[in-house]
């Protein structure tokens, strides 16, 4: 028996069929063939021509002539006629004396009439004649078709940039709508705050917005109102959006996240649309959390532009976002969490106590906090015994939280490439190579004339700074070319919070040390230095026109930390303050340079040694250089440990001019 009961249990997955505005496209198209099919005549009319019309008329086979909107004659022939073997050809089954068997075009209406009289009259023929007006149901629709389409294609596109798919005709109309992705206890965040290495003061900021979503009695029963939003800043990479997936996943609350750029649309109005129905959604589900990633991208200081004026789309967006946020009652429970890398850009409205409560600072991370990092992306990877993290933390100054999660990856690759089993910590070493400073390139065509020129650059390098006392300890020296440099020399510089002047003279003396080299050497200098004296020019201008170290000029900056200032054009000081700058620069680095010719004087014997040893192995190490020239002349027992590398290089692009 047929079950018709539509609660049944039988039907309760049974869902009613979505409407689908495809069907509008097909039946358009079904009548734009219907239209052709009838205007090219049915089943049972025939077209005539001029001569077969005319003997028709002659032979006195017509009964009647129906002149259809004064364009066309409908032809209907005797009935005692049509047994004429002429007429048997043109009939079919289902032709019938009502109908007209042919059809004729007969161009100009008077012609044609007065014609018809005159035939009338001569050959006594007893036609009947009549003009009658037709109205064609798709002919009306051909009319409007045209609308139709566009109307159709308007639909298609706004389905399209709304996110709708082929069926269903609900999501025409939600180009407003907000595009945040919300995840609640039906898709929860499984990201937490053990995920996330380092941070330790930016975890504690948000790990008190998550504990005021989960307790907020604890605070509201001092007098305390909730912070309407924090605003995460911090270089690319440092872990702001990461941040925010973990207190999405600590504070169990509704968490929406998008994008900036998901508000700006190209029709007017629908960024502040959306910015109204997100803060609406995220206050019927409050207590909740909104993530805006790249806020940058929707709330760049307005009035910058004088081409858009006022009514630019993305400064109605801001001037919206900016009253949803400052319109929120203290019993809400909703904050608004946003990243960005480019906070000098963003609008001072935006900024101000009571949108953005709190800006955390997202840092790069420390020796110790890298450490941690690497703990975290390790996890996954078989890793070899002989790994040592601590080192590795040392040798990845400047690293982000995204360049060692790439780090790690990279050694697994260069692992599986050479078939290993497990990670090795050379693994590690070669990755730190290849993203610092490029693929290796040892088949790159270089003369024997050119390869001893770099040869003594690095030994250059490697002789002042394993002499200098401030300079960083040498790790490992290559000729090899690798990326766009001909050689580099990776150190391990001290991590220092504030840098004394006599530490930054010895740095720029060990840099200036590999076109030093090639002069005592060869009595000639090469291009190979440009990425050295780029480094100690502006080194020494930032000692001049920044820090203000030199005596000259005084206890003086003309930097601008708002970096709202451009100085290509103008500068902050006069002609001849700018004078005694150049003067001072080019002092400093002269100098150094002739300190640099000095020390490798005084240690040429060993600087050609170490010089031919690496041109013998091409890549050497710091126990190398400990055999040449022994131990450190200020060095203690042991080097300091929280020290990571950076590299010189010899510049390929000067080199090649």
């Amino acid at each position: 028996m047929a079950n018709n009961n539509k609660k049944s249990p039988l039907n309760k997955n049974i869902k009613a069929p979505k409407f689908n505005f495809y069907w509008i496209y097909g039946i358009i198209f079904v009548l734009i063939l219907g239209y052709q099919f009838l205007n090219s005549g049915n089943l049972s009319t025939k077209k005539l021509s001029e001569n077969e019309f005319r003997t028709i008329l002659k032979d006195n086979d017509i009964s009647k002539i129906e002149i259809v909107n004064k364009d066309i004659a409908d032809i209907y022939i005797k009935a005692k006629s049509l047994d004429k073997e002429k007429f048997k050809k043109d009939k079919n089954s289902f032709y019938n004396s009502s109908m007209p068997l042919y059809s004729y075009d007969f161009g100009d209406l008077q012609n044609f009439e007065k014609g018809l009289n005159t035939a009338r009259t001569a050959d006594n023929l007893d036609f009947d004649t009549r003009n009658v007006e037709k109205t064609n149901f798709l002919d009306q629709i051909f009319v409007y078709l045209p609308f139709i389409f566009l109307i159709g294609l308007w639909i298609y596109f706004m389905r399209r940039m709304s996110g709708g798919a082929g069926g269903g005709g609900g999501q025409i109309f939600s180009i407003g709508k907000s595009k945040a992705k919300l995840f609640d206890k039906d898709q929860e965040v499984k990201t937490s705050f053990k995920d996330v290495a380092g941070l330790e003061g930016a975890k504690e900021e948000v790990q008190e917005i998550v504990d005021f979503l989960k307790n907020p009695g604890k605070y509201t029963s001092l007098g305390g109102k909730i912070p309407k939003g924090a605003l995460l800043v911090g270089p690319p990479g440092t872990g702001k959006t990461l941040l925010a997936k973990a207190v999405a996943g600590e504070a169990h609350v509704p968490f929406f996240s998008l994008s900036g750029s998901d508000f700006v649309e190209m029709f007017v109005g629908v960024g502040a649309s959306r910015v109204r129905d997100l803060f609406k959604q995220a206050q019927q589900k409050a207590p909740s959390i909104i993530f805006i990633d790249e806020i940058d991208a929707v709330g760049r200081s307005r009035g910058k532009n004088n081409m858009t004026g006022g009514n630019d789309e993305r400064e109605n967006t801001l001037n919206q976002l900016l009253t949803e946020m400052d319109g929120f009652g203290t019993d809400s429970n909703v904050i608004v969490i946003a990243a960005t890398n480019r906070a000098d850009i963003l609008d001072k409205a935006l900024l101000r106590a009571g949108r953005f409560d709190r800006q955390i600072y997202v840092d790069l991370p420390d020796l110790r906090e890298r450490k941690a990092i690497f703990k975290v992306h390790i996890k996954p990877l078989k890793m070899h015994k002989d790994v040592d993290l601590d080192f590795l933390a040392q040798q990845t100054p400047g690293f982000s939280g995204a360049d060692i999660a790439n780090l790690c990856n990279e050694a697994a690759l260069i692992a599986a490439r050479k078939a290993k089993k497990a990670v090795h910590h050379q693994d590690f070493l070669d990755a730190v190579d290849r993203i610092v400073g490029g693929l290796e390139k040892k088949n790159k065509i270089i003369s024997p004339k050119e390869k001893k020129t770099i040869a003594y650059h690095e030994a250059g390098h490697a002789t002042a700074s394993w002499m200098l006392e401030h300079a960083a300890p040498l790790v490992k020296v290559t000729i090899v070319p690798r990326g766009q440099s001909l050689g580099a020399a990776w150190y391990l510089p001290e991590e220092r919070q504030i840098v004394q002047s006599e530490q930054m003279l010895d740095e720029m003396c060990a840099t200036l040390a590999g076109r030093a080299s090639e002069q005592l050497m060869f009595n000639k200098i090469s291009t190979g230095a440009l990425n050295d004296l780029e480094k100690v020019t502006k080194q020494a201008r930032a000692m001049v026109a920044v820090y203000g170290l030199n005596k000259k000029v005084g206890n003086l900056t003309y930097y601008d930390s708002s970096g709202q200032s451009d100085y290509t054009f103008t500068k902050p000081y006069s002609e001849k303050t700018a004078q005694i700058i150049d003067e001072e620069i080019s002092k400093i680095i002269e100098t150094q340079y002739l300190r640099a010719l000095d020390i490798l004087s005084k240690n040429k014997d060993k600087l050609t040694i170490l010089a031919e040893l690496l041109l013998e192995k091409e890549v050497i190490f710091k126990k190398d250089l400990e055999t040449i020239f022994g131990k450190r002349p200020f060095e203690a027992d042991e080097l300091p440990k929280e020290v990571p590398v950076k590299d010189e290089k010899t510049d390929e692009t000067a080199n090649n001019s």
